[in-house]
Order: C-alpha cells, then sequence, then structure tokens
C-alpha cells in the first residue's frame, strides 16, 4: 500500500520535472495509485495541493536554515522538505514530531539517506521557530512570500488596483476554494437534484444566482447519482453570471467561441428552453469531443460542437444572435483552483493581448445588427480585460456598451467580479450591443 507522504513527493518531483501538473494530471495519476483507505488519498492531495499553493512561502523558510543555496538540492530532497514544512506550518492536526520523522523516514524509504540529517535538522528548526516572512518594508518580497506569488505579477495586480485590493484579492486565494453547480432546468427540478444530491451526502447551499448551488462532501462527483443523471454541470458562481448577463432568450442563434469544456455552453442552452441553436466552437477535437459528451449527458439537443480557431470561425458566414467571446487569459482570477498560475511571469504572458483582441475582432463578425456581444475573461489583469475592450470599442463604432444590469454598480464601465465579492473565481465581463 502506497506511503501519502511518499506518493506526495514523488508526484510533486513529476511535475516539477516535467512541467505538467494539472488539476487533471494529477487526477488521473491518482487512480494509478492503490492507497490503503480513501484517507490517506486525501492526505495525499492536501500535500500535493499545500505545497503547491505555498511553494515559495516553504522554499523562504526552507532556506533559511541551509548553508547552500536551494537549487543546489536535489530535487526530489527538496520536496521531502517542502511537504515536511507544509504540514509544519500549515497543518494544526499534524503533531510535529510526526511531520519531522516521517520526512526523515521517506528519505531512507526512497533512497536518500545521505540527507536524513539535513532534512532532520532543517525541519526541527522550522518547528521551532515557525512561519517567518521577509521584512515587510520590503513590500515586493514580502507579498510575494506571503501569498506565494510571483513578484511581477503582484506587482501587476497592485499596478491595477493598488497593494490594499491585491491583498484582498490573494488572501482569497488560500485554503479550499468552493465548488459550484448549475441546475440542469431541462431535465429536473432544484428540489430534485438537491433532495438526490443530499440522499448522497452532499452538502448543498444556494447561491445569490437563480439556478446555481454550492456543493461539499461531494466525494467523486462523477459517481453522484444526480451527476449521472445529467441534473447538473459544475460551473463556477462567475462563470455562471456571465452567461446569465448574455441574457439568451429561447429562439436565439448564439455561438460560444473558445467553449471547452462546455459549462457556458451548457448553461446557456438552458435559457434557450430547447429551442433555437447554439454552436460550442474549440480549436482541440478532443475538447470538442468532451462538450459533445456532457450534452449528451445534460439531455442538450440543440447544440453542435465544432472544431475550429475561434479567429476563423466568422468565415463560416454565422450571422448570430448571442455571441461568447471567452478567451484564453492568464487566469489571475482563478489562482486559489490553479496554484500553477502563481509561478508564471508576466513576460510569460505578454503576448495574450494580441490573441484576445484577434478573437474578439474576429466573433464581432458574426454578431447581427441588434445582437449582442460579451468578452470575458478569469484573469484581474487590466491589459487583458480593460485595454482590450478599449481598443475593441474604438475599432468597431457600430458596437456601444450594453448596461450590466443589477450589477453594474460593481464597475464604472465593465464588470469585474472580485474573487472576495460574490463568493466566486475573479472574472470580467463586457457586454456589448452592436447598432
Amino acid at each position: 500500500m502506497s506511503n501519502p507522504r511518499i506518493t506526495a513527493v514523488k508526484l510533486l518531483t513529476k511535475f516539477e520535472k516535467n512541467s505538467s501538473y494539472s488539476a487533471l494530471a494529477l487526477s488521473d495519476e491518482l487512480k494509478k495509485i492503490n492507497f490503503s483507505d480513501s484517507r490517506d488519498k486525501a492526505f495525499a492531495v492536501s500535500l500535493i495541493y499545500g505545497v503547491l499553493e505555498h511553494k515559495i512561502t516553504l522554499d523562504y523558510n526552507i532556506s533559511l536554515y541551509l548553508v547552500s543555496k536551494l537549487s543546489k538540492l536535489k530535487i526530489e530532497v527538496l520536496n521531502i522538505l517542502r511537504v515536511g514544512a507544509y504540514q509544519l506550518l500549515y497543518m494544526d492536526k499534524i503533531p510535529k514530531s510526526a511531520a519531522v520523522n516521517e520526512a526523515v523516514n521517506s528519505s531512507k524509504k526512497m533512497g536518500l539517506s545521505f540527507s536524513s540529517g539535513l532534512i532532520n535538522a532543517v525541519l526541527h528548526k522550522i518547528a521551532n521557530k515557525g512561519l517567518i516572512l521577509p521584512d515587510e518594508e520590503n513590500t515586493a518580497d514580502y507579498l510575494s512570500v506571503l501569498y506565494s506569488a510571483d513578484k511581477s505579477i503582484l506587482s501587476s495586480v497592485i499596478s491595477d488596483f493598488g497593494i490594499e485590493k491585491t491583498k484582498e484579492i490573494f488572501s482569497v486565494f488560500s485554503g479550499r476554494r468552493p465548488i459550484y453547480i448549475r441546475h440542469n432546468s431541462l431535465k429536473c427540478s432544484e428540489e430534485q437534484l438537491c433532495e438526490s444530491l443530499k440522499k448522497d451526502g452532499v452538502e448543498v447551499t444556494s447561491a445569490s444566482l437563480d439556478g446555481c448551488f454550492c456543493i461539499n462532501n461531494t466525494g467523486d462527483i462523477a459517481e453522484l447519482a444526480a451527476y449521472k443523471n445529467g441534473w447538473f454541470h459544475v460551473q463556477d458562481m462567475s462563470s455562471q453570471l456571465c452567461c446569465k448577463l448574455l441574457d439568451v432568450r429561447p429562439g436565439d442563434t448564439v455561438v460560444d467561441c473558445c467553449a471547452a469544456p462546455g459549462g457556458k455552453s451548457f448553461t446557456l442552452a438552458q435559457y434557450l428552453c430547447g429551442s433555437g441553436s447554439i454552436l460550442s466552437c474549440d480549436m482541440y477535437e478532443h475538447k470538442t469531443k468532451l462538450i459533445e459528451n456532457g450534452a449528451k449527458r445534460l439531455g442538450i439537443n440543440n447544440l453542435k460542437a465544432v472544431c475550429s480557431d475561434a479567429r476563423e470561425l466568422y468565415k463560416q458566414g454565422l450571422n448570430a444572435d448571442k455571441v461568447l467571446c471567452d478567451v484564453p487569459c492568464s487566469g489571475f482570477g482563478v489562482i486559489g483552483r490553479k496554484p500553477e498560475i502563481r509561478y508564471k511571469t508576466m513576460d510569460e504572458l505578454s503576448e495574450l493581448p494580441i490573441i484576445q483582441k484577434e478573437i474578439l475582432y474576429s466573433c464581432a463578425k458574426m454578431v447581427k445588427s441588434g445582437g449582442t456581444l460579451i468578452y470575458s475573461t478569469c484573469t484581474l489583469n487590466k491589459a487583458e480585460n480593460d485595454a482590450v475592450c478599449d481598443s475593441f470599442l474604438s475599432d468597431f463604432p457600430d458596437f456601444s456598451i450594453a448596461s450590466q444590469g443589477e450589477y453594474s454598480e460593481l464597475t464604472d464601465k465593465y464588470l469585474t467580479v472580485f474573487p472576495e465579492a460574490l463568493g466566486g473565481d475573479g472574472f470580467f465581463i463586457a457586454k456589448f450591443i452592436r447598432g
């Protein structure tokens, strides 16, 4: 049977060596491992996510007690230290002695006995000293270690929203994010959905958006009876809000670009009430298959998934009432769900606004006169949001900004949904009407 701590070290090492981490990759790897019980698997997952979420913080504290640089350590040894330090600094229910001793034992079982003395010494010091942060006067270093995020990302958010707002945003990203689902009105009532979920032991609470629920204590969601019956799909509340603001009506012709894995398309299809049509586009065939499979499970019959670059889709001569343009982005609004985003740099993301403008400009060509276009991202970076939309309005004078309805009070012009505001992910929504 697998040891959860050693499993965590091995998978963290594999992801780092291959630069391959994703939630899907983790799920696939865990399916290959035989744990003695579900608690061991859950413990391994919590260690992996914990280290990924706090890596800069952990590395800073580890480095304080090393003679040589962190980069000199063998990666497996470093990950043993990270897993041990995470338990010491963030898991109150783990005895400190157990965290240290199990880390030393892990090194021996993994053939790394040469490092056991160093691991023992460093972790004992962390256990005694507790969490240490840089001097707060050095703002960049302090915030980077406090929130375990690349300095350039933090600097970008500070530039856009100021230090205090940045602190609010990143403090929300720590810990487990809520799971939201969308009720499938095509197949059941909200009462039936909630009753089925509760029967399976799931905790269900209504969210502030119609048809949206927050769930907890789910186990494997795909094994729930309500999921198998197609009574809901998983979709963050902010994403559901984006769909609501598109204001789809029965009979509309709808296009959803960059649609995979299909959550927005499924919600938009429910607003159609079985009439009209929705075209869901993604540029990768395996992703369009995901959309097709999801639509089949949910009983959506008026959805067609097509494999196409969103920048080329307008060439098919489409003329839609409603177009949703949810573009690839830096993902600053979903850092709480995708911890790997914390460690990107702004240099890596510099080309994104160019691609986003190309997609938006192409999508606009599919909107009929009087039709609605929404541009959305799950980032909080103004260069990818406000700046792209400002350019669009300048270059497409036949489009104008539409009201965000009851949510207009949250913004002067476009709608930036901060993760602490409604409870969902960080999101950006700009709604345009074609004259």
